[in-house]
């Protein structure tokens, strides 16, 4: 005779901190493809200033001396959030970086 108590539903496994910053990432960038040109232009030095701190924490942990990023307009500044953010996780730079994202995510409204 089975046992009629449902099964204990097993934990999810927990989640890595490289797939949570992949998950808001993915979320920002969903985000701006929406947002109204005038809206993205007022948030574009935000994210700007986002991806020249994620690049020179990158360039330090790399031993290099860090440069500036160039400004290469709307068009491209996911690109480059995309680029540096992964840059980052696989530099180490991964603490906190979700929390960033998605703080940013919900600053383009």
């Amino acid at each position: 005779m089975r046992d009629a108590r449902p099964s204990p539903r097993a934990a999810a496994p927990p989640v890595s901190p490289a797939a949570s910053v992949a998950g808001e990432l993915r979320r920002v960038e969903e985000r701006w493809r929406v947002l109204p040109v005038d809206r993205a232009t007022e948030c574009a030095d935000g994210i700007r200033a986002l991806v020249q701190r994620l690049a020179d924490q990158v360039a330090r942990q790399q031993g290099r001396r860090p440069s500036r990023v160039p400004d290469l307009g709307p068009a491209t500044l996911m690109d480059q959030l995309g680029v540096v953010v992964h840059d980052a996780v696989g530099a180490g730079i991964d603490g906190g970086l979700a929390a960033d994202l998605a703080a940013l995510r919900r600053s383009l409204g």
